[in-house]
């Protein structure tokens, strides 16, 4: 894929560079080994990073304050930060002393706008290294796309890491018109509901004050960064419990109960039952899940382009109190993404935003975005990672983990899954929640639980 001198950034990356919205991913790779500069300088010369467009082109505006792209010569020693030393030399916890790294980038160290938006950050005394990638470069899924690339398979050195999709949920029967016709309604009533919710949440509507929720300036706080740590084959052992349930469902159910569970420790009043705590999810809209095939992303014509082909979507969890069936979170998270598959609001509100945009400009777009994050409590995502070990230039990646640029919410949480493991970082603002290890506790314990429960079923059959 070509780009052209000054090519225009895309709808999402305008907004993605605004003040209110600016967000930076920050990816960090664990690694067998410490690494040294050349090493990652012979990888990067190496890549295809070189003749990518987006990292090779520096972020301008025009006379007109359009924001466009500037294709230069790229100065990779510009881009490589090497830090011999500990990043904290009170902490001899690798893991903690990396997370209040990562935590302090999110709030108060941007990329420098005089080269290509992208740096890595090497910290050999912790064995990694840290990918920082401005949002506009393109979201999770073309980022990771890329990032593959560069790696070979740890059982087979001469092969790329494969990237297995999910199986389709479509079904070859063919359905009776009645059951379309029931399936039409329901999409559309679905719609209409969440829609209006939508539009309801961009102006006034919020959550319910709990210790968790943040709100307006938050993102300027002080950061605070935990990991949990899931295994895959525990969750898919909760998935199988019921009937067509996906890891996504698995996920909500973990972030309701755990939650439940957080807010019982710590809130200082009794909590009403079935409070709704609203989240704000990224959903990919690319026609096939998890990570795409590189040369499909960059075909100039492809439904699954290079880019930031994600749209916004609130997903309500609510509280219950402890003690309750703990595969009843799953069975109320599932109900409520299927009902959210249903529908297309994840797709109007891209195409909406899309089109406000054009006629109210970027920032009021991003106004919207940023009052949303206001109104609900916390954001999630989720990216499907490769199944297998790879590495890099001969050296192993024993975890990778991800997260973004602080924002109105109180918790910002991503989970990468990698070779049957699943690590979701949980990003707080410290002066709401300053101990998000007890957070990540409650997720973890509450997959177990869940894992306990989905075992009884089994044995019961």
């Amino acid at each position: 894929m070509n780009i052209h001198v000054d090519e225009p950034l895309t709808p999402a990356g305008r907004v993605l560079v605004q003040p209110a919205m600016d967000q930076i991913i920050n990816c960090v790779l664990g690694l067998d080994r410490p690494v040294g500069i050349q090493l990652v300088r012979s990888v990067i010369s190496d890549s295809l990073i070189i003749n990518h467009p987006r990292f090779t082109s520096l972020l301008v505006k025009d006379n007109h304050g359009r924001e466009r792209w500037k294709k230069v010569e790229l100065d990779i020693d510009r881009h490589i930060i090497f830090l011999p030393d500990a990043v904290d030399g009170s902490n001899d916890d690798d893991e903690a002393a990396v997370n209040d790294y990562i935590a302090d980038l999110t709030v108060s160290c941007p990329l420098s706008t005089d080269k290509p938006l992208w740096e890595v950050h090497i910290l050999p005394a912790h064995k990694c290294v840290v990918l920082r990638l401005h949002h506009s470069l393109g979201d999770g899924v073309s980022l990771l796309s890329l990032m593959l690339t560069m790696c070979r398979k740890v059982s087979d050195a001469d092969k790329m890491p494969t990237i297995e999709l999910p199986p389709s949920s479509r079904s070859d029967r063919r359905e009776s018109a009645g059951k379309r016709f029931w399936k039409l309604l329901k999409m559309i009533w679905f719609t209409l509901i969440y829609t209006f919710e939508f539009f309801l949440r961009s102006m006034w509507v919020r959550d319910k004050k709990t210790v968790v929720r943040g709100g307006a300036g938050v993102e300027l706080w002080p950061r605070k960064l935990a990991t949990a740590r899931f295994s895959l084959d525990d969750m898919k052992m909760v998935k199988n419990a019921f009937v067509s349930t996906t890891i996504n469902d698995v996920l909500f159910g973990v972030i309701s109960s755990g939650l439940s569970r957080y807010l019982d420790d710590h809130s200082p009043k009794p909590i009403k039952e079935g409070l709704r705590i609203t989240g704000a999810a990224m959903v990919n809209l690319r026609p096939s899940q998890g990570l795409q095939e590189f040369t499909e992303l960059m075909k100039s014509g492809s439904k699954s382009r290079w880019g930031n082909k994600f749209a916004l979507m609130l997903l309500p969890i609510y509280y219950h109190t402890n003690g309750s069936d703990p595969l009843q979170y799953l069975k109320r998270a599932k109900m409520m993404i299927d009902r959210k598959k249903f529908s297309l609001e994840a797709f109007l509100s891209y195409k909406i935003g899309c089109f406000i945009m054009k006629c109210l400009g970027p920032k009021f777009v991003s106004s919207i975005n940023y009052r949303i994050a206001c109104n609900t409590s916390f954001t999630i995502s989720n990216v499907i990672g490769p199944r297998e070990e790879f590495m890099i230039a001969g050296v192993p990646v024993t975890y990778i983990r991800t997260t973004s640029s602080s924002l109105p919410h109180a918790i910002t949480m991503h989970m990468v899954s990698y070779a049957g493991k699943a690590d979701m970082q949980i990003l707080v603002a410290k002066d709401i929640i300053p101990y998000p290890e007890k957070l990540a506790k409650c997720f973890e314990d509450a997959l177990l639980e869940m894992k306990e429960a989905a075992l009884k079923i089994r044995c019961e059959c």
